[in-house]
């Protein structure tokens, strides 16, 4: 007896000294005032500072943070922050900056880091209705507005992601089951897509097991649009060859290009011939907020799937994406699954559980950092800012013909949304060659960032405006560094 008394206090003993170490990880108020304290400062000077830094710092690459290694026992929050600010924050690409102009800038509005910030504090489990029911109303509020400024009617579901790739491959797998695409159907399924589709739909078709499904890379008109024609002469030529013709993908909007398919035109003939119609519009879809827009993307709502990415043309922080389905009973119907550990969830519920119409069953509370700014700003600043865009594009288009001297440059299509193609051609050498120069002188220069693409066989600079913070000054300032850049290059 005396023994299990003695084995009971060794053990209390054993407990308490191990609770005292780890009580290290909860912080009392006075210690978690100063924590927010220093990272607010840290957080209130980067952004007062992004205005002068580079939109690329070429010559950073993080190493520092090696020589910082994890250990035993931690460190002070002031050397954290200056090795997050010395070999993060100020290394890479700046997509904060209204100067970064390469790929699809995200944003970062500073209210969806104060969203982050109370969803992180609370912690709630956002996946499940009945484990935090005010979390699962504002994502499928959230859910509901963008299906309403998409065109759709009241039956459609969706899930807020990571982003677009996962939206995509959500949509794609629902597409799949919805349509019974297993076993022997498989080899002779057609998919219908253009050499601009996004890559992320092809891993999406990887991924969900449709790999050996007949992909058909469709020709563009002279847009980069998709030719409705030659999708409608495939389906007929696929169907009379004993093919099951049954999936269409187009783009509201390319990550290439910026173009947008003719989504009234494909819409109809997917009705006609009973496909589904999915649209990425992960770059664009937002773009329907602002007239411009709208016009642009008529024809989004006769989609059968819509995936849409708040982090591009909502300007939230990475890792925002949406998906969207007319009819969401076939998204439920699609990733609906029970556990036994889970069997005290009620059945009549009212409310939709986002990890009934997702992949994911554990999740970032993704809504709180979409609904804050929304809630804070209203609509009306997203439509300005999303005008803005376009009309910088255009007005970028219309000037980047004029930058010439005994050379000058050659400008894409005009645009549909707020991508402009254009490059330079030299008097002497490979255009190729010239532009890939261009592009790397002006990166590792680092006013501004610009990225470049190939459009069949032609290496072609990118001008992406997509950032909240890239205004006038800033597309004159890039059409000033391209100029100069361009001239003193020709001269060499």
């Amino acid at each position: 007896m005396k023994m299990a008394v003695k084995q009971e206090s060794m053990m209390r003993n054993e407990i308490e000294q191990l609770e005292s170490t780890a009580r290290l990880l909860e912080p009392d108020n006075v210690q978690r005032d100063q924590l927010l304290r220093q990272v607010a400062a840290y957080s209130l000077e980067y952004l007062e500072g992004i205005g002068d830094a580079p939109a690329n710092y070429a010559f950073a690459d993080g190493r520092g943070l090696y020589d910082s290694p994890i250990t035993e026992e931690g460190t002070t929050i002031e050397e954290i922050l200056s090795l997050l600010g010395g070999n993060v924050d100020r290394s890479g690409i700046t997509t904060t900056s209204g100067r970064c102009m390469g790929y699809i800038p995200g944003g970062g509005l500073f209210p969806s880091a104060l969203g982050d910030y109370l969803a992180a504090v609370a912690n709630r489990y956002s996946g499940l209705y009945y484990a935090s029911p005010g979390a699962a109303r504002m994502e499928n509020m959230l859910l509901s507005w963008m299906a309403g400024i998409a065109g759709y009617t009241n039956k459609a579901a969706g899930n807020l992601t990571s982003g677009g790739s996962i939206a995509n491959l959500l949509a794609i797998v629902t597409a799949r089951d919805t349509f019974g695409i297993t076993g022997s159907k498989l080899a002779r399924s057609t998919i219908y897509m253009t050499e601009h589709t996004h890559h992320s739909v092809e891993k999406a078709i990887h991924v969900a097991g449709l790999g050996s499904c007949i992909k058909r890379k469709l020709p563009v008109d002279d847009c980069y649009r998709m030719d409705v024609a030659a999708l409608s002469r495939a389906v007929t030529a696929d169907r009379a060859a004993g093919l099951n013709p049954w999936l269409v993908v187009a783009a509201a909007g390319t990550t290439n290009t910026g173009a947008v398919d003719p989504l009234p035109e494909i819409g109809a003939l997917a009705e006609a011939n009973d496909l589904w119609f999915h649209v990425d519009g992960a770059y664009g879809a937002f773009f329907t907020l602002c007239p411009e827009g709208k016009a642009a993307l008529a024809g989004m709502e006769k989609s059968d799937s819509l995936v849409m990415d708040p982090h591009k043309t909502l300007f939230l922080p990475y890792g925002t994406g949406a998906l969207l389905v007319k009819d969401g009973s076939k998204l439920y119907a699609s990733q609906k699954l029970d556990a036994a550990y889970m069997q005290d969830i009620p059945d009549d519920i009212e409310e939709l559980s986002p990890s009934d119409l997702s992949l994911e069953l554990t999740k970032h509370f993704r809504g709180l950092r979409v609904w804050l700014p929304l809630k804070l700003f209203g609509v009306a600043p997203f439509r300005a800012a999303l005008s803005e865009k376009i009309q910088l594009a255009r007005y970028f288009h219309q000037h980047i013909g004029k930058c010439s001297g005994a050379a000058g440059f050659e400008v894409g299509p005009y645009p549909d949304l707020s991508v402009v193609t254009y490059r330079y051609l030299p008097q002497r050498g490979n255009v190729d060659t010239f532009n890939n120069q261009l592009t790397k002188r002006i990166q590792q220069d680092g006013r501004i960032f610009i990225s470049s693409t190939r459009i069949g066989d032609k290496f072609v600079l990118r001008m992406a405006i997509s950032s909240f913070r890239t205004h006038l000054k800033d597309v004159d300032e890039a059409l000033d560094v391209l100029k100069w850049t361009a001239e003193r290059l020709a001269e060499e």
